[in-house]
Formats: structure tokens, sequence, C-alpha cells
């Protein structure tokens, strides 16, 4: 009785690591973070986004990260946020598929290119949350979201302060550790 518990819990520790492990999390701007100076569109040309994954925002307080709608992306008006942050590193949970629009809401800096769109992928086996959640420092509207086409307007995202990963984007478990990991369940539940 005692064997078959213990490959039990390993069987469910070894699902635990797999799923998360799909999901990536992607340090915008790489080492230059969230600053001036950064083609933000050049920077997610060879990224694919899928629901789950998470953008990180590394910058100085001096910048805010506001998720805002497509039309305010285009002509950079701060003011009407769907979600800010100012903390200085700002983790965005991607929940929805769709494109989601974030500039930096001081005056000036989206023109001068703190701008970032990014196109997200259903498909990811993380499972997204289906209801909007906000964080204490943003705020949310709620509008309905289009299942035919990507989502242009109100995005559901949420916002946490958390510290940054090194890299651009790294796995929560590395896939070979999760095969690893499930060998390893798998023989202690052959063996017991």
């Amino acid at each position: 009785m005692a064997s078959s518990s213990v490959g039990m819990v390993c069987l469910l520790l070894v699902s635990c690591m797999v799923v998360p492990s799909l999901a990536k999390v992607y340090t915008v701007g790489d080492t230059s973070g969230w600053t001036s100076g950064v083609d933000y569109s050049t920077w997610t040309k060879d990224k694919t986004f899928k629901v789950g994954d998470s953008l990180v925002f590394n910058y100085p307080t001096s910048h805010t990260v506001d998720e805002v709608s497509s039309s305010d992306y285009s002509t950079c008006t701060v003011g009407n946020a769907i979600t800010t942050d100012n903390s200085g590193a700002t983790t965005v949970a991607l929940k929805t598929a769709g494109t989601h629009y974030f500039i930096c809401g001081v005056v000036g800096h989206c023109a001068n290119g703190m701008k970032l769109s990014v196109k997200v992928e259903s498909g990811s086996s993380a499972a997204p949350s289906k209801s909007p959640s906000k964080s204490p420092s943003s705020s949310s509207s709620s509008s309905p979201a289009s299942t035919d086409k990507p989502s242009t307007s109100t995005p559901s995202t949420t916002t946490t302060t958390t510290k940054a990963p090194d890299s651009s984007s790294s796995w929560s478990l590395s896939p070979f550790m999760a095969v690893v990991t499930t060998c390893l369940a798998l023989l202690v539940l052959v063996i017991s």
C-alpha cells in the first residue's frame, strides 16, 4: 500500500512540473529592458507568444507600463490605460489570444518608440483564466472579446510586480528535466 502511494505522489509531482514548463517568460527588450531607444517590433519579430506566457518589463521608475487599446497605441494616447504599473519590474500574464498593446505612459516616450504590440496565439497547454483580474496598481474595463478574430480591445491580462528572470525567454522547467523527472517517477512506480 505504501509503495503505491509513493508512486502516485511521484506521478502527481511529475504532472505538476510538466504543465508549467510549457509557458514561456519573455523579458521585454532582453538586457536593454523597457526603455527608449529599443526597437520593440524587431524584438518581437522572431518570437511566438501563446496564451499562458508572460512578459517581464524591467525599467527605471521614471517609466510606466500601460496596457492600452489599439487606437491609443496607434496614436500614443496616454491617460486611458487598461492597466498601468510603474514599479520598475512588471510581469504581465498573457491570458487571452489576440493582440495586446503596451506603451510607456510618460508623455512623449511612446512617440519616441516605447511601445510594444504582441500578438498572442491560443494553443498553449497552460490553462488560461476565463475571468479578468487586476492588481492593486491596475484598472480594468470590460468589453466583450470576439472569438472570431483576435481581440484588439480591452485584452484580459494580469499585471503583477515580480523580480525578473535573467534571460529573454526562460522555461519554468526545462523539457530535459521534465523528461528525466518523468522517467525517475515511472522507475519508482515500477519498482514499488
